[in-house]
């Protein structure tokens, strides 16, 4: 084997990726090392890729980024009995300490001391990623590379659609990003009654109603919600909301829309301070659950068990590179006409 390997490295505090040569990281006791054949762009990477003031913050260079993968099982650190050599897996990119309250209950998801893969350590957009085993989860068979690609964002989609019971409901969700549209297609999948889309971006929109057919994908500044649910002959509010834009008018607009004893996952982050009406979280009686990642494991399980039964998500992905060209991956998420991005390694 190679004493180097090919990645993506946020090498300078200043905008753009690196692609260069870099050591292959070291496999130590209760480690495994993939062997990396997909990865897909998220958000955050985005975020990395165009060092706004969050990434400054967060992110120490020089660091290889990159959070969503599929890959084999390359190499078994010392005590790793559970996997074996070309097992197809992806992973849990949040880190745990396994000391805190949560972790000890069993809340893992919950950890106060998470570190995240590609973020606050060495990630994925490379040849081989180093993990925890305990991260490393077993791609079930039937499912594509691509789709277990993006199986954290599917996971964060997952996690906030069945935060809350979404049979026979009437769903709201803010943001027509990647999440939000597979966020939709799950709440279908779970036997939704009625669901709303909304975002200002017209292909996203676009791409949500060719996700969900009978879905009602609109642009607020077009047809206020107000006006939506009359359209959706709706008399009472939406009874669950699912946050996924960051904006303030999208949480603002859910909040004054919900049905008395609504529910609202909020998975979206604010970029800063947000001012909704606290009077209609009262006297509506609101329930809002903030929502980080994937539960560890059972988000997984359900995840891949939906897929196994009809969950289809492919039409979320819109687009793949070569992981030489991630240039063109990153363009194409910046223009905003895009939904999941694809980058292949092997």
């Amino acid at each position: 084997m190679a004493n180097t390997m090919m990645a993506l490295v946020k090498t300078e505090a200043k905008p753009g990726l690196t692609y260069k040569e870099v050591p292959i990281p070291k496999v130590g006791p209760g480690q495994i090392m993939i062997k990396i054949l997909k990865t897909a762009i998220c958000g955050t990477d985005l975020h990395i890729y165009k060092w706004d003031e969050w990434s400054a913050r967060t992110v120490k260079t020089p660091q290889i980024i990159g959070h969503e993968f599929v890959g084999e099982v390359y190499k078994l650190g010392e005590g790793v009995e559970s996997f074996e050599i070309g097992e197809i897996v992806s992973g849990e990119g949040h880190i745990i300490c396994n000391r805190c309250r949560n972790c000890l209950a069993g809340r893992r998801h919950l950890c106060m001391n998470t570190t995240g893969v590609g973020v606050n350590r060495d990630g994925c957009f490379a040849e081989y990623l180093v993990i925890p085993a305990e991260n490393v989860v077993r791609v079930a068979k039937g499912i594509s590379l691509d789709v277990a690609a993006m199986f954290d964002a599917l996971g964060n989609a997952v996690h906030s659609a069945l935060k809350f019971d979404v049979t026979g409901e009437d769903i709201l969700i803010t943001g027509a990003g990647p999440i939000g549209i597979m966020s939709a297609i799950i709440s279908r999948h779970c036997g939704a009654k009625k669901i709303a889309i909304t975002d200002f971006n017209e292909y996203r929109l676009n791409l949500a109603k060719k996700a969900v057919p009978d879905i009602w994908a609109v642009d607020p500044r077009d047809m206020p919600l107000s006006e939506l649910m009359k359209e959706m002959n709706m008399t009472e509010g939406f009874d669950v909301g699912l946050e996924m834009s960051g904006a303030e008018r999208g949480f603002a607009d859910m909040v004054e829309s919900m049905n008395n004893g609504g529910r609202i996952a909020l998975l979206g982050i604010h970029s800063g301070p947000t001012v909704i009406n606290w009077d209609h979280v009262v006297f509506k009686g609101l329930n809002i659950m903030g929502i980080y990642g994937r539960e560890m494991f059972e988000t997984w399980y359900k995840m891949m068990a939906m897929l196994q039964t009809g969950l289809d998500v492919d039409g979320v992905i819109t687009h793949r590179f070569d992981a030489k060209d991630f240039e063109k991956g990153f363009e194409v998420m910046k223009s905003g006409e895009s939904g999941k991005v694809i980058l292949t390694w092997a």
